[in-house]
């Protein structure tokens, strides 16, 4: 593939959301030209408590999950897994006042989707 534009967000775990402090857990990437709209995670539970000890660790991993699901089009991932990727990643990157939510939109170019999303996973959250 030569390059084609892509958008992503960077995916933010905010424990206690009304104090808006966060930490980098994941990435989505969505390439229309590739057909391609993919999610990566990484959580380190010690980053996380240190925003707050009593967060629920495992709720913020299956909400990652299910993110994934919705991007891979799972039927895990509910009705929203069933619209086109352009919807997914629209719906997913709709701003909300949850534990786990969307950062900004941001484009760039890509001749490998994949390679990319690793690459923000690597460069934002690692």
């Amino acid at each position: 593939m030569s390059y084609a534009p892509f958008d992503y967000v960077i995916l933010r775990a905010a424990p206690r959301v009304h104090r808006g402090e966060f930490i980098n857990v994941g990435a989505l990437l969505y390439c229309r030209a590739g057909d391609f709209l993919g999610a990566a995670w990484h959580v380190d539970p010690d980053r996380l408590r240190a925003l707050d000890p009593a967060v629920d660790v495992e709720a913020v991993c299956a909400s990652l999950e299910h993110i994934r699901a919705i991007c891979a089009g799972d039927a895990s991932g509910g009705p929203a897994a069933e619209t086109s990727i352009g919807e997914r990643f629209r719906w997913l990157a709709a701003p909300r006042s949850t534990v786990v939510h969307p950062g900004p939109i941001h484009g760039g170019l890509t001749t490998d989707p994949e390679v990319d999303l690793d690459h923000l996973l690597t460069t934002y959250v690692r």
